[in-house]
């Protein structure tokens, strides 16, 4: 599965998109920003919430060492309760993450997956070699609900066991992360979910799907 494009509501869109063209060093318009693949389209949040969105990067496992390095440059990285600042999810994640913060509170990570091709650059890393927006959190009233909703909408199956708080649905390639919407997010437990007036567009799953939740302000549709 992949996350094509996400609609974003920010404060400011140029603010925004000059962060991620000068920090992450991305290819960014007056509102819009390219990931590989994937498309961030900015638009000003007028009276709805900003801050407690999740969006992940993916880099080529082999750059991971060096997108350390370069993040750290630019940014400080978020850790949690015991202070680490590097994760190693194993089993059918089998990648290792940092997270840092992001304009609006964006709570953003690079994520790196063993199982996704390396890559052939060597040297310094520079944000062009992200390939693609890996996941976006979508906050859920009942996770397991929502769940089946997608499942049932775009086939997408679960990358690891879900819990009554946490569905990754997806695969390498691209994940939509159903969280309970009063679950704090992952490593700094601070920020509640939110992802008012959010919408993403997938590719490589069931076409001309869509599913809303109206409570919390999101869209998931396909190509």
């Amino acid at each position: 599965m992949r996350i094509q494009h996400l609609l974003l509501p920010v404060s400011d869109p140029g603010t925004v998109a000059t962060y991620f063209r000068t920090v992450l060093e991305l290819e960014a318009g007056a509102d819009q920003v390219r990931i590989g693949w994937s498309t961030l389209q900015l638009e000003p949040a007028g009276a709805r919430p900003v801050g407690g969105v999740h969006l992940a990067f993916t880099v080529p496992h082999n750059r991971f060492a060096a997108a350390t390095t370069w993040l750290d440059a630019r940014a400080q990285r978020q850790r949690d309760a015991e202070g680490r600042e590097h994760f190693d999810f194993g089993g059918s994640w089998d990648a290792e993450s940092i997270y840092f913060t992001g304009p609006d509170g964006l709570i953003l990570e690079l994520i790196a997956r063993r199982r996704l091709p390396a890559s052939e650059r060597t040297g310094a890393f520079h944000g062009s070699e992200m390939t693609c927006i890996s996941e976006v959190g979508l906050p859920a009233a009942a996770v397991a609900a929502t769940q089946a909703q997608v499942e049932a909408a775009f086939g997408l199956a679960p990358l690891s066991t879900p819990t009554p708080h946490f569905a990754p649905l997806g695969d390498d390639e691209g994940l939509l992360i159903v969280v309970d919407a009063t679950r704090r997010w992952f490593p700094e437990q601070r920020a509640l979910p939110n992802a008012q007036g959010i919408q993403v567009r997938l590719g490589g799953v069931t076409a001309g799907a869509m599913l809303r939740d109206a409570a919390l302000g999101w869209q998931v549709h396909s190509a």
